[in-house]
C-alpha cells in the first residue's frame, strides 16, 4: 500500500549537509531521551560516512525527508556485506517535531519497497528495547523480533534487539 505524502514533503537522497543533519538528529535525540554519550554520535557519523563513501545505488538506499526544506528524518538500506542476501536498515529517525505526520511510515515503506526491488532476500535492523513507536512501525511492516540481549554501549546498558523481515521464501 502506497501512502499519500504529507504536505510539503520532499524525499531525496544525499545532499550537501545530509551527513551532518542525520548525525545531529541522532545525537541530540538519543542524548536527550536515552542519555547516550559521545561514542554514539561518533558511531553514527563514522558509519554513515563509510556507507556513503562506498554507496552502490543498485543495493543501497539513502533517503532524507524534508518538509518545506527543513530536515525531518532519514532512513537507509545498506546491502549488507555481513550477511549474504541481506540488507540492513540503518539511520532511521524522524525529528520529534515532525512525528505523527506519516513520515516515518512512508520512509519505512519506501525502504522495504527498495529492498524488494533490489533483490534482497531479507532486511534486518538493530535497535533497543523501549523505542515502542518505532517497534510498532516495524511490526506493522512485517518485521519480527529475532534476537535480544543486553549490551554495554553508548554510556550505559541497553537491551539490544534485532528485527528481521523476510522478503523472499
Amino acid at each position: 500500500m502506497t501512502r499519500e505524502e504529507p504536505r510539503g514533503l520532499i524525499l531525496r537522497g544525499y545532499y550537501p549537509g545530509a551527513i551532518g543533519d542525520v548525525t545531529r538528529l541522532h545525537a541530540v535525540y538519543y542524548s536527550e531521551n536515552w542519555g547516550f554519550d559521545l561514542s554514539f554520535e561518533t558511531w553514527v557519523a563514522e558509519g554513515l560516512i563509510e556507507f556513503l563513501a562506498r554507496f552502490d545505488e543498485a543495493k543501497d538506499l539513502f533517503l532524507c525527508a524534508l518538509v518545506d526544506e527543513v530536515f525531518a528524518g532519514a532512513i537507509a538500506i545498506e546491502g549488507s556485506p555481513e550477511e549474504e542476501g541481506a540488507a540492513r536498515l540503518r539511520w532511521y529517525i524522524v525529528d520529534p517535531g515532525f512525528q505523527g505526520r506519516g513520515i516515518g511510515s512512508l520512509l519505512l515503506e519506501r525502504a522495504v519497497e527498495f529492498s524488494r526491488n533490489a533483490g534482497h532476500e531479507r532486511v534486518y535492523l538493530w535497535t533497543f528495547e523501549g523505542l515502542d513507536p518505532a517497534r510498532r512501525l516495524y511490526e506493522r511492516a512485517g518485521f519480527r523480533l529475532t534476537e535480544a540481549h543486553g549490551v554495554e554501549q553508548w554510556g550505559g546498558v541497553i537491551n539490544e534487539q534485532r528485527f528481521e523481515l523476510l522478503l523472499r521464501g
